[in-house]
């Protein structure tokens, strides 16, 4: 069974009820370790300056919040963003950002919802533990709390689509981080090497097993574009 090492970094104060758990998925072993990766990543993060931050798939919040505190003062000059398909999970979202001294505009949308065209090689750093368990296709994208973790074959059909149909690497900006969770299910390294065709090179930042899925948060970094002469040369 998973537990969290003791780290120098409380969680993010969760103002949450049991009513609210009960519609917005609940923080637990694969929200855990994604809050471990960014701490584990801290100088890199504060290195990298963010202006822009979006999570998608935010639900409870604690993630974005983790980002946030993991910043610590530059978070002041970043704009954090959010999208989930369940509605509940946008209002948790921002209660979390309030409860955390920041805000977040935390938006209902299916995956980069309406940033995709407004935020196109602008975000420094993207967020996303998606619906990863391996599931019937036809459970993929119920906008309630089953979203949360309905992944379709290979639990890869929302984190394929978000690649293939949104261009996820167009988004960000150049250098910039994307987070992803991944089980051993989804076939990490098949993801990499689609994500480096799209000049993103992977980095495998944390893995542990919890019960009886072997987790990972990979951090994807979006490579400058080659210029004509570099390209000749």
């Amino acid at each position: 069974a998973y537990r969290r090492p003791l780290r120098s970094m409380a969680l993010p104060e969760l103002p949450l009820s049991v009513e609210d758990y009960a519609v917005v998925y609940e923080p637990r072993e694969d929200t855990y370790l994604f809050v471990d990766a960014l701490e584990e990543d801290q100088a890199l993060l504060r290195q990298k300056r963010p202006t822009i931050a979006l999570e998608i798939g935010s639900g409870s919040g604690c993630v974005l919040a983790q980002l946030r505190n993991t910043l610590g003062p530059q978070a002041g000059a970043c704009l954090f963003l959010a999208t989930d398909v369940n509605p509940d999970a946008t209002l948790a979202t921002t209660k979390t950002s309030v409860a955390n001294l920041f805000f977040a505009d935390a938006v209902r949308g299916d995956l980069i919802g309406p940033w995709h065209d407004r935020l196109r090689g602008q975000v420094d750093v993207l967020l996303f533990n998606p619906p990863y368990v391996p599931t019937p296709s036809e459970e993929v994208g119920v906008p309630d709390i089953s979203a949360a973790w309905a992944g379709g074959k290979r639990g890869r059909e929302v984190l394929d689509r978000l690649i293939f149909e949104q261009n996820v690497h167009e988004l960000l900006a150049e250098g910039g981080l994307f987070y992803l969770v991944a089980v051993r299910e989804n076939r990490p390294k098949e993801i990499a090497q689609i994500m480096a065709e799209r000049g993103c090179t992977a980095t495998t930042v944390l893995s542990r097993k919890a019960f009886n899925e072997h987790l990972s948060v990979i951090r994807f970094e979006k490579q400058a574009e080659r210029s004509a002469e570099e390209i000749k040369s």
